[in-house]
């Protein structure tokens, strides 16, 4: 029973692994496509470089889950205010005042949810599957003097 158990793990990290390289491959062929696009019209604009920006943030999660097998939850968030943002921009003209107000409702709802995140684990720290976890944050009064 042992060994299957250790063969599906191998399976599911090689799986992990194999998807996560297509995701990289997929972003860097996305972002040559869309330097070619800028070349082509010789124009370079906000949009553009926030699209650019969202796939070097997809590139960072893909080496940080590769590095610690871990994703940290706020790299999707902060790209989806990116998202966000590069829709407003790009489509600003078109929409009318409540779908602009959805649309920044969304990234303030977010950004407070980064908000609670990072107050969340600060305030209490993760926890490894053992139990064990880094030690809170020492506060100015517990900190020895020099």
């Amino acid at each position: 029973m042992m060994k299957v158990e250790k063969l599906g793990q191998r399976a599911l990290q090689f799986t992990e692994v194999a998807v996560l390289a297509v995701i990289a491959v997929a972003t860097v062929i996305a972002i040559l496509q869309e330097i070619a696009l800028m070349v082509g019209n010789r124009e370079v604009t906000l949009a553009d470089l926030l699209l650019l920006f969202i796939f070097l943030e997809v590139l960072a999660m893909v080496g940080i889950y590769l590095k610690s097998g871990r994703l940290p939850v706020r790299l999707p968030l902060y790209i989806a205010i990116v998202a966000l943002a590069r829709y407003i921009i790009i489509d600003m003209k078109a929409m009318d005042f409540w779908e602009m107000f959805a649309v920044s409702l969304g990234i303030l709802m977010i950004t407070v949810a980064i908000l609670i995140l990072r107050y969340g684990h600060t305030r209490f720290p993760y926890t490894d599957e053992g139990g064990a976890g880094a030690e809170p944050p020492i506060s100015r009064r517990e900190r020895p003097e020099p």
